[in-house]
């Protein structure tokens, strides 16, 4: 294969405007010209989707032969996961989502797959919509955030954990800032637009704490879950993560024993947009490569940050050809 194939690749589609009533979501322009977006109460100002490689598919192609990226996994937009709303005005939206992606899909087999938006909120009806997915329009995994109101690791969820393993696919999850569609976090991360990064970076965080410690990546070991960034300030803080396991009360006896917390770390996988050549040498002395894919929010406002993965690209693309079943 030419190119390398980017895990990490958002999409919006120009059919799921509207399709979740008053949450949106919806384009328009300030009176200056300057575009918006809102989905709930959150509105990002100065993105242009409309005319942009979000929606236009045959631009996004240009940018990718531009970038040397042969094949892309096109995923939700983090802004309209809409996992607090009602029930089903979720599993409509998220239903009318994946028709659409797989009708792009479908536009161009050769350069993208597609992966699935899921009503979390309601967890049967987000595994009836993995399977439609997978089984009926040939996407080949579910993308959520990382907060839907049900811990990652609470028995309510190991249905679809399991139905993964039993569908053969994987399953990523990437966080969005709070307050669009339930609480807000902590306004001070609204100043600068920090959520976009300490925000993302501490549910991340969570998010491979609850993986490991909540003891899913030991009932579900053939489950593969991808986490975005590198697993957020992971790398960072894993000496610390690992002396918790083995030395605070508060940890489950399963994993105090050395090595074992290394094991259940182990089966989790990070796509690597990851801002820096530094902090990508850590995640790749932390976590090797066994595990880590190419990814690039492509288009997004962080684009052209992450580090040059060039001497990486063989073992990346073999990693994401096993990680997508491609």
């Amino acid at each position: 294969m030419t190119g390398l194939i980017d895990v990490h690749a958002h999409i919006v589609l120009e059919g799921t405007m509207g399709a979740a009533g008053p949450c949106g979501p919806e384009i328009g322009a300030h009176d200056d010209g300057t575009p918006w977006f809102r989905v709930g109460g959150y509105q990002l100002d100065g993105v242009a989707y409309r005319g942009s490689l979000f929606i236009e598919l045959d631009m996004r192609l240009e940018a990718m032969d531009a970038q040397g990226i042969a094949v892309q996994a096109l995923s939700p937009n983090p802004l309209s996961y809409l996992h607090f709303i009602e029930p089903q005005l979720a599993i409509d939206f998220c239903r009318r989502h994946n028709d659409d992606l797989a009708a792009a899909v479908a536009a161009h087999p050769d350069r993208f797959v597609g992966l699935a938006a899921l009503p979390m909120q309601d967890v049967d009806a987000a595994c009836t919509e993995l399977q439609r997915a997978v089984r009926d329009l040939g996407l080949l995994a579910g993308y959520t955030g990382t907060d839907f109101g049900t811990p990652l690791d609470d028995p309510a969820l190991d249905q679809l954990w399991s139905l993964c393993t039993e569908l053969d696919v994987p399953h990523f999850l990437h966080p969005t800032q709070s307050g669009i569609d339930g609480p807000l976090l902590d306004p001070r991360l609204r100043r600068w637009d920090l959520d976009l990064v300490l925000e993302y970076s501490y549910e991340e965080t969570v998010a491979v704490a609850t993986l490991v410690f909540g003891g899913v990546t030991e009932r579900h070991p053939d489950l593969d879950l991808c986490l975005s960034h590198g697993g957020g300030t992971t790398p960072v803080l894993l000496s610390k993560l690992r002396k918790l396991a083995e030395r605070r009360p508060a940890a489950p006896e399963w994993i105090k024993e050395p090595g074992v917390f290394d094991r259940a770390l182990s089966r989790l996988w990070f796509d690597c947009h990851i801002t820096g050549p530094a902090e990508l040498n850590l995640a790749l002395e932390q976590y090797g490569t066994d595990r880590l894919v190419y990814g690039t929010n492509f288009g997004g406002w962080d684009r052209g940050t992450g580090p040059d993965v060039a001497d990486l690209a063989e073992t990346l693309n073999a990693n994401a050809t096993r990680l997508l079943r491609l």
